[in-house]
């Protein structure tokens, strides 16, 4: 309506079909599963394009970490840069690789083998949560990292929490019901929230406890 106060949006960039955005150092990133990157640096308008020499298709994800090495998962594995994605080396083959998260100067990501884990930049991963399913979500929390897999043997989605940078997990979905779908979990002052079907839990006691 004329006197609401909703943000207005306009259609600013539209590389193809199937985009997704993430931040940069520089400047918001845009990018397509067909693998074509546009960056918008800070402060302008302008869109243009980089990673054109990007080997690969099928792309899940751009990351770039507090010290400018930039990171791009596709479907075939987990590709690095150190010189603004002029060249690009494979890191991880084990499949697609998605979300990540940088804590403390440990990589943590999703991957079609659960949640690996670097801690030499990004050179080397290993599996630190491995179930036989795939990552769902890795989020940083307050003093570490949460996560969400999905486990073969029950066959369901499992929440766990590590403040050791990735080193060691504690499950914390114990007071959750069971669920092929538990979509995502954030923190939010000291309180957990964990997505699910049933609806949105909380926790206040670190995952001990959950009320919907």
């Amino acid at each position: 309506t004329a006197n609401s106060s909703a943000a207005s949006w306009k259609k600013e960039v539209f590389p193809a079909a199937h985009s997704s955005i993430t931040p940069g150092k520089n400047g918001i990133f845009a990018y397509t599963y067909a693998g074509e990157f546009l960056q918008k640096p800070n402060e302008t308008s302008t869109w243009s394009p980089v990673f054109s020499n990007f080997p690969e298709k099928e792309v899940r994800t751009v990351y770039e970490t507090a010290g400018g090495t930039v990171f791009i998962g596709c479907d075939k594995g987990l590709f690095k840069s150190t010189n603004q994605g002029k060249t690009w080396k494979l890191v991880h083959n084990g499949g697609w690789a998605m979300k990540m998260v940088e804590s403390n100067g440990v990589l943590l990501a999703t991957s079609q083998v659960g949640i690996i884990r670097s801690s030499d930049g990004g050179e080397n991963w290993d599996a630190v949560i491995s179930e036989g399913g795939v990552g769902i979500a890795i989020e940083l929390i307050k003093g570490g990292v949460a996560a969400i897999t999905y486990n073969t043997t029950s066959e369901t989605r499992r929440v766990r929490t590590s403040y050791d940078g990735g080193k060691t997990w504690q499950a914390i979905d114990a007071g959750l019901p069971p669920s092929l779908s538990i979509a995502s979990i954030v923190q939010v002052g000291e309180s957990f929230f964990c997505g699910h079907p049933s609806g949105i839990y909380r926790s206040s006691d670190k995952g001990k406890t959950w009320e919907l």
